[in-house]
């Protein structure tokens, strides 16, 4: 019995059907592929759409600038055109065939054979294609009794697909964490295991990219644990270890008592060793941004106990805030509630202000502007009019200390 895809708001995007219907034009030349397949049918939302087509990239973008439909040659060498519809992009892929691979790159050529398209591609609930028109299914390789059992397994020899591209290890235990359910598929998390060295020869850019993308997922920290005793990760993150994914699990229980949106970048600092300087050699590493690189240092530097939530969010900011708030197991993440509708204190009281009261200009301007602050946080932000008392009362004590 012929499975068909069920309809999804994606479906009805402006002029999807009319792309589709410009590919479709001399038959059954496009199918709708990949994520958007598998994830309707497990009634998730759909970000992205794909189309795969039996049409050459030199076919399709002349078809669809005739019909004044913007597209892009995204990656045209490896057949990736992109069709700008309602402003959203639709990635359209002409079939291909593998010719030769060297586990980072590999060498297609276009076929016509939708089984062939299939075989090349990763995992078997990832090459599910949806006839447009009839809505019907196409499965080579059982991903549909994949997706029914949860088990994320790949196409044919594992090993074989491994070696075509050494990054599909680490998008194996991203899948996993996000579609699978109980123990890993035997022959593919074994497969990983043995190839786990290959990661080294990848770029440290690819690699990053799948692990904040996997430690975004609901709850990263049971597969992270899988990783780390498989040995996955020994070779490029030789850090990460058990004791990292049991502070990652309690991050998580965390946001969620929080009511904080998960973020890969708080979840690596959790997952890494909990010292600076290591950690941000790991997102040296990994080719992190400066800015994630500063977000990890400053989530990972301690504040003493007696910190209240109000002054670490007037030092850091609300981000630094709920960051170091969840890392750290003492605070109370239910007491985050107040920040959604916190507003930073102004400090009113600037060096002029001290100079108007009598203290003379130089050094001493700063360091009273400074101790003045300080009063004012400890005493937990005060109105206008204590701030003024704090101001005189410091003005005083640095006259008395000159005189």
């Amino acid at each position: 019995m012929t499975m068909h895809l069920p309809d999804a708001p994606w479906r009805h995007r402006p002029g999807l059907a009319e792309l589709v219907a410009l590919l479709n034009a001399e038959g059954d030349c496009a199918r709708f592929v990949g994520g958007a397949v598998r994830d309707t049918l497990l009634g998730l939302p759909v970000s992205d759409v794909d189309i795969a087509t039996t049409l050459p990239p030199e076919a399709v973008m002349p078809r669809l600038k005739d019909a004044g439909i913007k597209v892009v040659p995204t990656g045209i060498d490896h057949g990736t055109v992109t069709a700008i519809i309602g402003g959203a992009p639709v990635e359209i892929t002409t079939l291909r065939r593998d010719v030769s691979t060297d586990g980072r790159r590999a060498t297609i050529a276009y076929t016509d054979d939708w089984r062939q398209d299939a075989a090349r591609r990763d995992f078997t609930i990832n090459a599910l294609y949806a006839d447009p028109t009839s809505s019907a299914i196409s499965d080579f390789f059982g991903g549909l009794a994949d997706l029914q059992s949860r088990t994320v397994r790949f196409i044919g020899d594992a090993r074989e697909r491994i070696a075509e591209d050494h990054l599909r290890i680490m998008r194996y235990f991203r899948f996993l964490a996000r579609y699978g359910g109980g123990d890993p598929d035997g022959e593919s998390y074994t497969a990983c295991r043995e190839a786990a060295n290959s990661l080294m020869a990848l770029s440290r850019e690819r690699i990053a990219d799948e692990l904040l993308k996997l430690l975004l997922v609901a709850d990263p920290a049971p597969t992270l644990g899988m990783m780390v005793r498989g040995g996955i990760l020994r070779a490029v993150l030789p850090e990460i270890d058990e004791a990292g994914v049991a502070r990652l699990g309690s991050l998580t229980a965390r946001e969620h008592r929080a009511r904080v949106e998960p973020s890969a970048v708080r979840r690596l600092a959790a997952l890494v060793p909990q010292d600076v300087e290591t950690a941000d050699q790991i997102a040296a590493r990994l080719k992190l941004s400066n800015k994630a690189r500063k977000r990890m240092a400053l989530a990972l530097t301690p504040v003493g106990p007696a910190m209240s939530l109000a002054e670490l969010a007037y030092r850091r900011g609300v981000e630094g805030t709920v960051d170091r708030w969840l890392l750290d197991d003492a605070r109370d993440p239910a007491s985050l509630a107040m920040l959604r509708e916190w507003q930073k204190p102004a400090f009113e009281v600037g060096g002029g202000a001290l100079i108007a009261r009598g203290l003379a200009p130089g050094p001493d301007v700063a360091r009273a502007l400074r101790e003045v602050e300080e009063q004012w946080i400890a005493e937990g932000f005060p109105k206008r009019d204590r701030l003024e008392q704090i101001a005189d009362q410091t003005v005083s004590k640095f006259q008395r200390t000159r005189q």
